[in-house]
């Protein structure tokens, strides 16, 4: 048995390691049921001794409820991070295909619209949508066609009309470039779990919304026009007694104790990791940097939810003043660790400015410091607005926000008259290019309209979960019965080695947080009668040896040595398809096609190495090599 050692341990790890990917999502299934037992349970009790109570406050004391089990146990949250996702049509949710109108847009940039124009913009709307041509060329061609110049409508007469077709171009593709950042910032701050948002061809936004309860809600969400504000930050010696009173109450609630404040705290460098959470359970995830002048907490990208369930507590949002709020970054910075890491701030709740006042935002190097920086233009009313806001707070920052996320916050370092300002302090060009998306993004730039929509509901998508799980458990022993029947002995190897390709595919899938979907259950199903597909070539190479007179050893080594040809052949064609299929493909044949190479790749483990040891050691133990 030591020869056959290294190779048991390693099936034994690979087995073991599949269980532990796999054990999250266990785990996650279970909570979820006691969660959803619990809420239930509540909800009737609320409904009982409140008939009278809105859906709105219901919801919002299920969500306190669901909030406090998952601090409570804050496995539950990790649990749910690290199981194996599904796809719209096993958990339910939105799928949306948006395209934004350039139409309106570029019949928004025209001067003067006669009724001519009108007709040249309807003409070339419908040609667009029919061919692969873009919508400017096609309308440049109906104007000129018409002997008339772009200068007509567009730009300045000094221009040449293939110059006022590119910047066309140029804003038909930062308008959508917009849209996808507005669409995605909602998502984000909507709470939809592992959203997708993706451009296809030009115009076209393809958005997928798993768990999406609220359809109705989601799309005016999605249509809306965005809100940017300029709020400012609020002073150190104002923020940092209110989170050392979130604090406090925190602890209270959680240790039955009052807490001492984080800043009379002498010994806290003292205390354990596990003492400090307990006592301090705000300033233990929110983090402030003592040699900063400014009050901003840095929160780990994977406590950015507890610290949020924190803030929704009615008696931590009793020690908020009404002036204030606390609001987070758009997107993290990443640590040299790599870790991702969001910043906390608390700004007015009234904003000093909205972002209809801006008319223009550009992003460039600054050729004295080669440094990116953005410049912003208001119109009249907005200038002097800003020259009253900036006078009166030099030296303060003044956060810009859109849709409730905190995209930057410089500081004032004068007064700004003019309305002509210059935003300082990006990283690189692409943080600038953002900031500039961020501060034309006032309003969508163009209407978005929904052209394709489809709605799995949550029971549908349960359905599709226990349909996919039947079918995989019936094709699974169908084709183990038929194993054993045709081939005995050899059948319950083969099964086994089948058993354990399962549990590889699973451990996988959910070891590298990919998505399942009904299409992937079926390429599953498929991996399942194809697996046992290596171990009939195996099988039938082991009879052909026996029946020439060989020893059981002899012909096992012939088999397995003598299929290898075969068995790689079939198999690597077959990967090779499901990669193309993979990288061309979209949605529900990626999701085939990943579970599918998953599947082979893990079979030949199987077939190779799980079914070689067992047949090894049974020849080693003078066992009878029984093929059918």
């Amino acid at each position: 048995m030591k020869e056959f050692r290294f190779r048991i341990l390693m099936i034994v790890g690979v087995l073991a390691f599949s269980i532990y990917l796999l054990y999250p999502t266990f785990a996650d299934i279970q909570n979820t049921n006691k969660i959803d037992k619990e809420l239930s349970l509540l909800t009737d009790e609320l409904q009982k001794s409140n008939p009278t109570i809105s859906e709105a406050e219901l919801n919002d004391l299920l969500l306190i409820k669901e909030d406090s089990l998952m601090i409570a146990d804050p496995t539950i949250r990790d649990n749910r991070e690290k199981r194996m996702k599904l796809g719209l049509d096993l958990q339910g949710g939105m799928y949306l295909v948006m395209e934004v109108n350039t139409a309106k847009l570029i019949e928004k940039l025209a001067k003067d619209p006669d009724e001519k124009f009108k007709g040249f913009l309807k003409a070339a709307t419908a040609e667009a949508q029919i061919t692969d041509v873009e919508l400017v060329d096609v309308l440049a061609t109906k104007i000129k066609g018409a002997g008339l110049r772009l200068s007509r409508y567009f730009g300045s007469i000094r221009e040449e009309d293939s110059d006022i077709t590119d910047k066309l171009k140029e804003q038909e593709a930062d308008a959508v470039t917009r849209a996808i950042e507005i669409i995605s910032n909602r998502v984000n701050q909507y709470g939809v779990s592992e959203p997708s948002i993706q451009q296809q061809g030009a115009r076209r936004i393809i958005v997928e919304l798993p768990g999406i309860a609220k359809e109705d809600e989601a799309k005016r969400l999605l249509q809306g026009s965005a809100l940017l504000e300029f709020k400012l930050v609020k002073e150190a010696n104002f923020t940092v007694p209110i989170m050392n009173r979130i604090d406090e109450i925190l602890a209270a609630e959680f240790s039955g104790s009052d807490s001492t404040s984080i800043n009379d705290t002498t010994d806290a460098k003292d205390l354990s990791a596990e003492e400090f959470a307990k006592q301090h359970p705000f300033f233990s995830i929110a983090i402030i940097n003592p040699q900063s002048p400014y009050a901003d907490a840095y929160v780990k990208e994977g406590d950015k939810n507890q610290l949020m369930a924190y803030l929704r507590r009615p008696e931590v949002k009793n020690a908020i003043p009404d002036n204030a709020e606390f609001l987070f970054d758009a997107k993290p910075f990443t640590t040299q660790e790599n870790e991702n890491i969001y910043r906390l701030y608390l700004v007015n709740k009234v904003a000093e400015l909205t972002g209809g006042v801006i008319e223009d935002a550009m992003a460039n190097i600054d050729p004295r410091t080669t440094e990116p920086i953005v410049t912003m233009q208001m119109n009249s009313e907005g200038a002097r607005e800003w020259a009253r806001i900036t006078g009166s707070n030099i030296d303060r920052r003044c956060a810009i926000i859109l849709d409730n996320a905190v995209y930057t916050a410089p500081t004032i370092q004068g007064k700004i008259p003019g309305g002509s300002s210059r935003i300082t302090g990006m990283g690189d060009m692409n943080e600038a290019k953002l900031l500039q998306i961020v501060l034309k993004a006032g309003a969508l730039p163009a209407p978005v309209d929904i052209i394709e929509e489809r709605t799995v509901g949550p029971s549908l998508g349960q359905d599709s979960i226990n349909k996919g799980f039947n079918s995989t458990m019936i094709g699974f022993f169908l084709v183990a019965l038929f194993m054993i029947f045709y081939y005995k002995k050899s059948g319950v190897v083969s099964d086994l080695a089948l058993f354990s390709t399962i549990l590889m595919i699973m451990g996988i899938l959910a070891g590298f947080h990919a998505t399942l979907t009904l299409p992937g259950i079926a390429g599953i199903i498929l991996t399942i009668g194809m697996a046992v597909d290596a171990n009939v070539l195996i099988f039938e190479r082991i009879r052909e040896e026996l029946a020439t007179g060989k020893t059981a050893k002899a012909a096992v080594e012939s088999g397995f040595a003598n299929s290898y040809s075969a068995i790689l052949d079939s198999n690597i064609t077959t990967f090779f398809t499901g990669i193309i299929l993979y990288q061309f493909g979209a949605g529900p044949v990626q999701g085939f096609a990943l579970t599918l190479m998953i599947g082979i790749a893990a079979s030949l483990f199987s077939a190779f190495v799980v079914t070689r040891v067992i047949f090894d050691i049974m020849v080693a133990k003078g066992n009878k090599i029984n093929i059918g």
